[in-house]
């Protein structure tokens, strides 16, 4: 403040208004660091007289104030400051007197709001190099809050120094840590030191966390807050030998500073600080001692799932398969911050655990006596093993993106279990089975008696159809792919969607599957060169073709490519089906696929059922459509692992009788015999040639790649034909508007199940219900639980479910989900809140509970 500034602020106290019974005005201006000692000659009063304390004249100063003049008005300068109240003669004067400092502390205190009290004062001296700069000031102006007691300065300055706006000793350090391990290369720290600071910075570290050491190291603070973080989820005997870097009064506070790092955005820079803790203190080596049980509730370290999953999968490999522990396992952890990057392995072992699961089921093999009993089951139950199967290994293919060196080799192992299980269990139990009932009927007649064929396909669905209808033919949607498509078109659109199933012709070849499809009285083929048409009534069925065929059936039928119809422009598109009463729309993409490279096969079963559902939504809401088929040629045979010369058959017995053949048939001149084919009756039996399929899952040798992926033979897998009969409901549709409940998606949802609402210690944990299973029209969902005050402000840790249990028995749709309180007062006579909210943190249920817990605040609840 200039000279200016001070004269003009003095003479407008002086001419204020006296207070009551005041007859004069006395005014002490404190300059304890004699600042405008020099410049006294340059102040001018109007009304009041100027005297300035020297130490000398103190008694001199006192008569003239009390007995020499007693009227004039007094401006008393004092550039002296008292160890003792005593030692300061004017004391009983300056009580009545009023004050003014206009020296660079006061101002700095009065610029920011900060009390001048004599503590507060001294503190900010201490920080003279700080405020000089009026950058630095405007930081802690632009705080949440002013301080107030100095250890709140001290924070302030910090704060600012870090540049936060809402400081609190989770905060400064919180910013220290993320500024680098090295002391001496800590930019920040380097800046606590160079405004003195740093004292200060420890000082709060050891209150709020329990760290102590004579030479403090940053290093050793995230050890220390990482460690005792952990002590709040892992027993404390699983770290014996770490004592020294844990304090257990102060777990409370190192957990939540922890947790809420994990949870916010820039979660990457403690992870980094775990993996370099985890490595200097050898925690996997640790962690690989203790069991599974022992490690799921802690998330601290990012090498717990790693040391997690290698236990489980070196398991796996030694052939113990726990499906419990499996399961438990993956739904804990996928709840936690670090799911992320080994998400490929968890999904990959849950799928194992539910192909174990099935094989406990059936592990006495397969013995139905009759073949539509197995083609029953196989479309009602055991296709899931094909899901599980292509989910593993959806799985495995994925973690081959993203190199994992301690978990690679055993994700293989695991691979390889999963291979033995399915192919040489499941394909080779079921297949053996299946050959053994179906072959009789398959040589006499050429199909299933009581299964519906799919030569009927088009007579039976489409030649009577009362309404406008589209038919989707998938090439190779085998039935399994078809299920998880009805599924989530049941959950993801309002519709009624029925899965159904026809047997495909043989051989289980596009030309002949494309061909049933399709109007005919009768199909048969003819030899062109040395290739084989199949012909419908004469007109043969390749691709040019079938629009003819379609249209000489129903004029108002039409057949156009999924490629061609998804790329016009809406207007062209509709053009297309414009007046057609038939639409067939040919999709190639799991085929396709197949002739890349055979691993691209599951990954295109993805895709397909992707482009399915955008594709139904264009002949919803382009078209107006309300009546979809979907269906395919047939469906596939598919294993991962290499095939042996056991999986392979030599066609030398039989080559000059063949006509065409491929890995999974013959067809051959008639009566002809191969001993080690099974026959299957050709086109009705009405055809020169004769028909033949390996049996089970062998595959005949031919040049070329492909022998992994296969169709043409007649295991379930390829002869099993889905039909999804889709319905679209409108909203005015008499069927929906009876059924609404039915038919309107919804997540499904989650309920306290714990009948207590009272808690009584910092951590504990609560049962959850899921109230319906995931399917039809209910789909999964994910909740965050956590608590609140009255108020709303989060008092605890956030929960997760994610609710996705499939299972009609209510009591596996139980999760238990735990808590950890913050460390503030608690009063047991106010309401806390239980809230659920759904995955974008929208509010669904709260519950009322009573909070009460003595002494759950600790010591340093006054920095707050």
């Amino acid at each position: 403040m200039d000279s200016d500034k001070i004269i003009q602020e003095l003479n407008q106290r002086f001419a204020a208004p006296l207070q009551e019974f005041y007859k004069r005005r006395i005014i002490f201006w404190y300059d304890e660091d004699g600042e405008f000692r020099e410049r006294l000659d340059e102040v001018t009063l109007n009304n009041a007289k100027l005297v300035a304390l020297t130490g000398t004249n103190n008694f001199a100063v006192k008569k003239l104030l009390s007995v020499d003049n007693t009227t004039n008005n007094f401006l008393v300068y004092c550039p002296l400051s008292y160890e003792k109240p005593e030692d300061d003669w004017l004391l009983d004067i300056e009580m009545y007197s009023e004050e003014f400092r206009a020296d660079l502390i006061s101002i700095w205190m009065d610029e920011l709001g900060i009390p001048s009290t004599s503590a507060m004062r001294k503190q900010v001296k201490e920080y003279r190099k700080f405020f000089k700069a009026k950058v630095r000031r405007d930081k802690i102006a632009s705080q949440s809050k002013a301080p107030v007691i100095p250890v709140q300065l001290h924070m302030a300055v910090m704060g600012a120094l870090g540049g936060l706006k809402d400081v609190s000793p989770a905060t400064i350090m919180k910013e220290v840590l993320k500024a680098g391990m090295d002391i001496n290369t800590n930019n920040l720290y380097r800046e606590f030191v160079n405004y003195g600071a740093d004292k200060a910075f420890w000082n709060i570290v050891k209150q709020v966390s329990g760290y102590v050491s004579d030479q403090p190291a940053i290093t050793m603070l995230a050890i220390h807050m990482l460690l005792t973080a952990t002590t709040r989820t892992m027993r404390l005997e699983y770290l014996a030998g770490l004592d020294k870097f844990i304090s257990s009064p102060h777990q409370a506070f190192c957990f939540d500073f922890i947790s809420d790092w994990l949870h916010a955005e820039d979660r990457e820079q403690l992870v980094e600080i775990a993996k370099s803790v985890e490595d200097e203190l050898k925690l996997p080596q640790r962690f690989m001692k203790l069991e599974v049980s022992d490690l799921l509730d802690t998330e601290v370290f990012p090498c717990l799932d790693e040391v997690i999953l290698i236990k489980l999968m070196t398991e796996i490999g030694d052939h113990i398969i726990d499906v419990d522990v499996i399961k438990r396992t993956v739904e804990k952890r996928r709840t936690c911050v670090n799911y992320k990057p080994f998400k490929d392995y968890y999904e990959g072992i849950l799928q194992v655990a539910n192909m174990q699961a099935f094989y406990k089921e059936h592990s006495t093999g397969f013995h139905s006596a009759e073949a539509k009993k197995v083609w029953k089951e196989y479309t009602s139950e055991y296709y899931r093993m094909d899901t599980y199967y292509r989910l593993f290994h959806k799985s495995y293919g994925e973690s081959l993106k993203a190199y994992n060196s301690d978990l690679h080799d055993l994700f293989r192992s695991v691979m390889e279990k999963v291979e033995g299980l399915y192919k040489n269990w499941f394909l080779g139990q079921l297949g053996g089975n299946w050959q053994t009932v179906c072959s009789e009927e398959l040589a006499k007649y050429g199909r299933i008696l009581e299964v519906p064929q799919q030569a009927d396909f088009y007579r039976n669905r489409i030649e009577n159809a009362d309404s406008r209808v589209f038919v989707v033919i998938s090439d190779a949607l085998r039935y399994e792919v078809a299920a998880s498509l009805a599924e989530q078109l049941r959950r993801e659109t309002q519709a009624d969607v029925k899965l159904q199933d026809v047997q495909g012709i043989f051989p289980t070849i596009t030309k002949f599957g494309m061909a049933a499809l399709l109007p005919h009285k009768e199909l048969e083929v003819e030899l062109h060169g040395e290739v084989l048409k199949v012909m419908a009534d004469g007109v043969s069925t390749d691709a040019g073709y079938r629009d003819r065929i379609l249209k000489a059936e129903k004029p108002n039928s039409v057949a156009v490519k999924y490629e061609d119809l998804v790329n016009a422009k809406r207007a062209d598109r509709s053009a297309m089906v414009k007046g057609m009463d038939v639409v067939y729309i040919y999709h190639d993409t799991i085929d396709e696929a197949s002739h890349t490279s055979d691993t691209m096969v599951f990954p295109a079963c993805d895709n397909a059922i992707q482009e399915l559902k955008n594709l139904t939504k264009i002949i919803c809401n382009d078209f107006g459509a309300t009546h979809i088929l979907f269906t395919a040629d047939h469906g596939f045979l598919y294993t991962y692992s290499p095939l042996t010369e056991d999986d392979k058959i030599d066609k030398t017995g039989f080559v000059n009788r063949i006509v065409e053949y491929g890995r999974r048939y013959a067809i051959m001149m008639k009566d002809s015999d191969p001993g080690y084919l099974q026959k299957v009756q050709f086109l009705g039996g009405t055809s020169e040639y004769d028909a033949f399929a390996p049996k089970e899952n062998i595959r005949i040798k031919m040049n070329g790649s492909g022998l992994n992926f296969v169709h043409g033979g007649i295991s379930l897998q390829e002869m099993v034909v889905p039909v999804i009969d889709y319905h679209f409901l409108r909203n005015q549709s008499k069927q929906y508007q009876r059924n609404q409940k039915k038919y309107d998606t919804k997540p499904v949802e989650v309920s306290l199940l714990s009948a207590t609402h009272k808690v009584s210690n910092m951590i504990f944990s609560l049962n959850f219900y899921q109230k319906e299973p995931v399917g039809d029209n209910r789909e999964a969902a994910t909740y965050q639980l956590y608590f609140t005050d009255s108020n709303g402000k989060q008092i605890s840790d956030v929960a997760k479910i994610i609710a996705d249990k499939t299972s009609d028995n209510g009591q596996e749709r139980t999760f238990r989900c735990s808590f950890n309180l913050k460390s503030l007062k608690y009063d047991n006579k106010e309401i806390y809140y239980l809230v659920i909210a759904d995955a974008d943190g929208l509010v669904v249920s709260r519950e009322e509970f009573q909070i009460d817990i003595a002494f759950a605040v600790d010591e340093f609840d006054f920095f707050s």
